[in-house]
């Protein structure tokens, strides 16, 4: 009595295809056909097919189509959830049977700001090489979100703590801010005794209606309507036209702005500072490579930037 049951439930039961499966992955994170045919060395009717072959299987639509790319629907967030983690699955089948696991191999992609991306740790990635040779740093600047939890990184280093499902965030380090300036600018202009002398000085800062992340708001905390004669949206721009004398500019310690001429002013009259914080997906912590690298992101941290009291890591 019990077989009939039984059989129509297999007969019934349809399950997806990998390649299907993984198609859509690829288009989910991409967001558009192009994307996904590039990271896949595949053509769009091909990607196009597998997803409607997979839609017919599940008896759902996973995206919804219009002129700006592919949005993602319920079912489709629902079915990515589950082909993330069989991907990760796989991954850690394959690093076992290659031998990996023991020995950290493989491209890891860092995600974070252009700033420290360029003034600090791409120098600190030369040092990484000696200690791991078979991990292949991809380092990656972007000025807006990236989503860990989409792939887009495998880990995303940010001035504010990441939201997501399943993601690992943490503070893994803290940079003060310091005023600078360059002897020519200096010489023209005076040297600042006092706050209160700031406004009598001009400034190198962002462009106000550029600005994605607040957290980079960081010369309105220190002083009040600062007299701004230089924007840039790009804090390695607004570094050089300080070091020509074009301005006081607010950077970050981690600039090291005096390889650059730039002398820091009034060092001691205030305080601003900004925690880093490290996201990684969970289902990723466990890969040898990504523990590698975390590793010695927290330990060149620690060292040059240290979290202040109150403040912890894992």
């Amino acid at each position: 009595m019990t077989e009939q049951p039984i059989a129509k439930l297999q007969m019934s039961t349809k399950i997806p295809n990998w390649n299907d499966l993984r198609i859509f992955l690829e288009v989910a994170r991409a967001g558009t056909l192009s994307g996904a045919a590039a990271k896949l060395r595949v053509d769009h009717s091909t990607i196009s097919r597998r997803i409607a072959h997979l839609e017919s299987v599940i008896d759902a639509p996973v995206f919804e189509r219009d002129h700006q790319g592919f949005h993602i629907t319920a079912k489709g967030r629902e079915l990515l959830a589950h082909v993330e983690t069989m991907e990760s699955g796989a991954l850690a089948i394959g690093e076992s049977l290659s031998g990996t696991s023991r020995i950290p191999s493989g491209p890891v992609r860092i995600a974070t700001m252009e700033g420290i991306a360029s003034l600090y740790l791409s120098r600190k990635f030369v040092g990484f090489k000696d200690l791991y040779p078979l991990i292949q740093i991809e380092l990656v600047t972007s000025t807006q979100l990236v989503h860990v939890s989409q792939r887009e990184a495998d880990i995303f280093l940010s001035f504010f703590p990441s939201e997501g499902k399943g993601l690992e965030v943490e503070p893994v380090g803290a940079f003060p801010l310091h005023l600078y300036a360059s002897e020519s600018y200096l010489s023209r202009h005076g040297i600042p005794e006092s706050m209160h002398e700031l406004s009598q000085h001009q400034f190198v800062s962002y462009v106000d209606d550029l600005i994605q992340l607040n957290t980079v708001r960081w010369l309105e905390e220190a002083i009040k309507n600062p007299h701004v004669v230089f924007h840039s949206s790009s804090m390695i721009a607004q570094l050089f036209a300080a070091a020509e004398g074009g301005g006081i500019v607010m950077l970050p310690a981690f600039s090291n702005a005096e390889r650059f001429g730039l002398r820091p002013v009034l060092l001691d009259a205030f305080e601003v500072k900004r925690t880093i914080w490290m996201t990684v997906h969970r289902e990723r912590c466990f890969m040898p490579r990504i523990k590698a690298v975390q590793k010695f992101l927290k330990d060149i941290l620690a060292r040059d930037f240290p979290l202040p009291p109150g403040i912890r890591g894992s």
